[in-house]
């Protein structure tokens, strides 16, 4: 009965491991949020369980072989496919690939905690933590160049396309690819969809009342 305790406490510190790696996802409005990982880091430590416990009634039995590792390493290939549904191709932008790593690096975590790893299931993910804010340039000192996505709907004007380069680029921001599309029959809109780098001294909210403030843009919209 003791022992059944402490496999479910497992459980429950592999949970709580993965609501905070969740919720710091879920903060910056990414696809996988605090139930996913709380799910995946939960079930990943009861297969990490059943893989090196679930078995002992047999252990010993005449023409019968364990390898304890099997399942486990089933839960890795498993989640690996779980967090290739959450990376897409947005625009010609690829999006959650960070998420879709959180969520396998969890099901890692919940694997430790299931089999009795305490202070390493927790210390990655404080690791985790303290890497995904300082990697997403919370510190100055960091100065990672930023790029965004825009998308713009414009008016089918002769030269605004190149009003809106110059104006960017009088401001140093890097134009690094755009693709415009016709939005109706009448061609009076285009959507105009960019990626731009911006300098380090640039913010990515100074972007929008930039470009707003160019005459024949109807809307602006960042991704």
């Amino acid at each position: 009965m003791m022992m059944q305790l402490e496999f479910l406490l497992r459980l429950v510190i592999a949970g709580i491991c993965g609501v905070m790696i969740g919720y710091e996802r879920k903060s910056r409005m990414k696809e996988a949020g605090v139930r996913t990982h709380f799910v995946v880091a939960v079930g990943a430590s009861l297969m990490m369980v059943v893989s090196k416990y679930g078995f002992a009634d047999i252990l010993g039995t005449e023409g019968v072989g364990l390898d304890p590792s099997r399942i486990a390493a089933q839960v890795v290939s498993g989640v690996s496919f779980l967090g290739a549904g959450m990376i897409f191709l947005q625009r010609q932008t690829v999006k959650g690939l960070t998420t879709a790593a959180g969520v396998w690096t969890t099901a890692g975590i919940g694997l430790s905690l299931g089999a009795g790893m305490y202070t390493l299931g927790v210390g990655v993910t404080i690791l985790i933590l303290i890497g995904q804010k300082m990697l997403h340039r919370q510190f100055r000192w960091l100065s990672f160049p930023k790029s965004e996505q825009l998308i713009l709907r414009i008016e089918n004007e002769p030269d605004l396309i190149s009003r809106i380069q110059h104006t960017l680029r009088d401001k140093q921001i890097v134009i690094l690819n755009f693709h415009a599309e016709k939005l109706d029959k009448n061609m009076l809109e285009i959507e105009l969809s960019m990626n731009v780098k911006l300098p380090n001294a640039y913010e990515p909210d100074d972007l929008l009342p930039l470009i707003q403030e160019i005459p024949g843009v109807n809307a602006v919209e960042m991704q």
